[in-house]
């Protein structure tokens, strides 16, 4: 049986970055998730004004996934995305609720609205580096790499994907934990259960 590889991994936890098992960005005097992301993406010299109207989610997988490639000459078109979390769209659901409660405004409000789906983090992700790909968006109690690892490897084996971005991107109460790993035909570690859960851990 073919064998895949994780080729590069990162996370981003207590307002740190860590690529490949290395810090690479820092600022623990950030008090908010704002102005944590805020800091990364002018860290990360990013040129992308859509950026500034994402909500707090989707800016974290968004960051996540422009670390992870940021070593990369180019990014294939069919690279699919297949990221999870535990709380959907939560933080951001209750922002839209709280719009609607809102007896002051006449509409809740549609910046907002957009949002309320986890798999929009996807739709910014190929945006922005012009994927045509496969991708899907699951609900769990707790990161599941072994579900993670064979949903990957049969969109590989299949030639439904070149390469996969996939991983946990969580968001509830402020409080953040993001792993995202590249998968491909070639890499450092063999994409097993265990290597993911390793990686996912450290």
């Amino acid at each position: 049986m073919e064998k895949f590889y994780i080729s590069d991994f990162c996370s981003l936890r207590n307002n740190k970055v860590f690529k490949n098992g290395e810090e690479i960005y820092s600022d623990v005097a950030s008090d908010s998730i704002k102005d944590f992301a805020k800091g990364l993406y002018k860290s990360l010299d990013l040129k992308y004004p859509k950026f500034h109207k994402m909500d707090e989610l989707c800016k974290l997988g968004f960051l996540a996934t422009e670390v992870l490639i940021s070593q990369l000459e180019n990014i294939d078109q069919d690279t699919a995305l297949v990221l999870s979390n535990r709380a959907s769209s939560l933080d951001t659901d209750r922002k839209h609720q709280v719009s609607i409660d809102d007896r002051a405004n006449f509409y809740p409000s549609p910046a907002v609205f957009v949002y309320t789906l986890p798999n929009i983090i996807m739709g910014e992700i190929s945006i922005k580096n012009k994927l045509k790909s496969e991708n899907a968006f699951f609900v769990s109690e707790q990161f599941d790499p072994e579900f993670i690892a064979n949903y990957s490897k049969a969109l590989l084996q299949t030639g439904k994907a070149s390469n996969v971005i996939c991983g946990w991107v969580d968001l509830d109460n402020d409080k953040y934990d993001v792993f995202l790993a590249f998968l491909s035909k070639k890499g450092r570690k063999e994409l097993t259960k265990k290597e993911l859960n390793n990686l996912y851990n450290q």
